[in-house]
């Protein structure tokens, strides 16, 4: 088993066990996103340095319009797309196993964490990985101190409060706030239709 094996098992949304060869290649990973993240964190890169490092961090290039300030963490890194004129302020954390996907545009606060990993609720089985994409359209704003839990998907548009926890998903154009994150207006005046 390798990292594609991997890929395509979280990609599908399967559990991955805590006592299966595929956790096992998903520590190793770690540990390669472990170094990388030191070495982006540890002193002062020009941006086309840091972008360099999230390319490889990632295993795709990331555009010339990223901007990263540092530091970032990841326990990953291999499941994350990253749009154009993506902003990520410092301290953002990604537990991207599940997958990150980053729309054009969008711009994230400082100290955000994205998380895309569930486990199981039974102690005995409590290593077990349950995966679950987390999907931000183009164009949004997340605020500082967010955290952003597994499955959500985010409209385009939309402004996430800072220190919101974002437990369901985001409609477009919509404004939300609070723990749990909850709609409080539009970000044009307009109402927004509540899931």
């Amino acid at each position: 088993m390798g990292l594609e094996d991997l890929l395509a098992a979280l990609n599908a949304g399967e559990t991955i066990t805590g006592d299966s060869s595929l956790h096992e290649v998903m520590h190793r990973t770690s540990q390669d996103a472990l170094r990388l993240t030191g070495e982006l964190n540890g002193g002062y890169h020009e941006p086309a340095r840091v972008r360099e490092l999230l390319s490889e961090l990632f295993g795709r290039p990331v555009p010339e319009t990223v901007m990263l300030f540092p530091p970032f963490r990841t326990d990953f890194g291999k499941n994350t797309v990253l749009g154009d004129r993506v902003f990520l302020n410092s301290g953002c954390a990604f537990q991207d196993q599940g997958g990150i996907t980053i729309g054009n545009g969008c711009q994230i606060g400082h100290n955000t964490v994205i998380a895309t990993l569930n486990h199981a609720l039974d102690p005995e089985r409590r290593l077990d990985m349950h995966p679950a994409p987390v999907v931000i359209g183009t164009n949004v704003w997340i605020g500082s101190n967010a955290t952003i839990l597994p499955g959500v998907t985010i409209g385009d548009n939309a402004v996430v409060a800072a220190a919101a926890v974002v437990t369901k998903d985001v409609p477009a154009d919509s404004v939300v706030l609070g723990s749990p994150a909850r709609v409080v207006r539009s970000v044009t005046g307009e109402p927004v239709s509540r899931p």
